[in-house]
């Protein structure tokens, strides 16, 4: 636990609390509505969630393909029957998916028009969660031999420095992410000032709290940690992108409440009906 927090402090913390010393106090006058942050808390806890899963199926259905393996999908985790080495291997599906989805919402989110808002800023939640979820994996992969891509690594035996070498390459991913990301930060004249750090801090938290529900019943702190790691990380990248790139276009159309409410309520249904007890493949 001691080497997690103190690589959260490192790769989330720190690259925040730098970001807030280049940000200036405030640029321009306008002010996020409660609307507004209330769409992205939204979109932000169901890109979390869909991005979750994209991870299980990631992990599931390449171990379905595997002779002597019989996986379970469920809403918070996934489990398998039987055995097969190459399952530690497997592991590290569910990472490469979710780069894969926030490199695809990444590209999406700068074809999306200004004219569709609602759908441009779910793209970037999608985009944050993808990258984020992954490339943090990866740094803590290097560190923390437990996690999924900590036990491919072990299956590929990959030594103490080589694992050691990967996180910097992950550091630089996430930079990189965060960037790219504040290219596409929907809100545009309010988004590269300390305001813009405030809401999203305020974003990722309430999102925390419409995220758990999607988690229950699992051990309390496995219910925030993963979310809370992954927002933290973010956090820091992203505030950093908007300190070093440039604003971004400016989101004007009103966004909608309902249809992302009625989304995160129906994948909510999903995870507790269909996927609580377990899916089997």
């Amino acid at each position: 636990m001691e080497i997690l927090l103190g690589l959260i402090v490192t790769i989330g913390v720190l690259p925040f609390a730098i970001a807030m010393l280049r940000l200036p106090a405030r640029v321009g006058a306008e002010r996020r509505d409660i609307r507004s942050l209330a769409a992205s808390t939204l979109l932000c806890a169901l890109a979390f969630s869909l991005t979750f899963f994209i991870q299980e199926v990631g992990l599931v259905i390449p171990k379905a393909l595997v002779p002597g393996l019989d996986p379970i999908l469920y809403h918070n985790d996934h489990d398998w029957r039987g055995d097969a080495p190459v399952a530690e291997l497997l592991q590290g599906g569910g990472a490469l998916a979710t780069l894969l989805g926030g490199l695809i919402f990444l590209w999406l989110a700068g074809r999306v028009g200004a004219a569709r808002p609602t759908w441009r800023l779910f793209a970037f939640w999608m985009a944050f969660q993808g990258l984020f979820q992954s490339l943090s994996q990866w740094a803590v992969g290097s560190l923390i031999a437990g996690n999924d891509v900590g036990r491919a690594m072990t299956y590929l035996g990959l030594g103490s420095l080589a694992r050691l070498a990967i996180l910097p390459l992950a550091v630089i991913g996430l930079f990189a992410a965060g960037r790219a990301l504040a290219r596409r930060y929907p809100f545009g004249d309010d988004g590269h000032d300390r305001r813009a750090a405030t809401a999203l801090l305020a974003t990722l938290a309430l999102a925390i709290l419409l995220i758990i529900p999607f988690r229950v019943p699992r051990e309390p702190v496995e219910v925030v940690l993963i979310p809370l790691v992954v927002h933290i990380i973010g956090l820091g990248w992203l505030t950093l992108g908007l300190a070093t790139t440039p604003r971004a276009n400016k989101t004007v159309a009103p966004l909608q409440l309902a249809a992302p409410a009625t989304a995160l309520a129906a994948l909510l249904a999903f995870f507790q009906i269909v996927l609580r007890p377990g899916v089997a493949f």
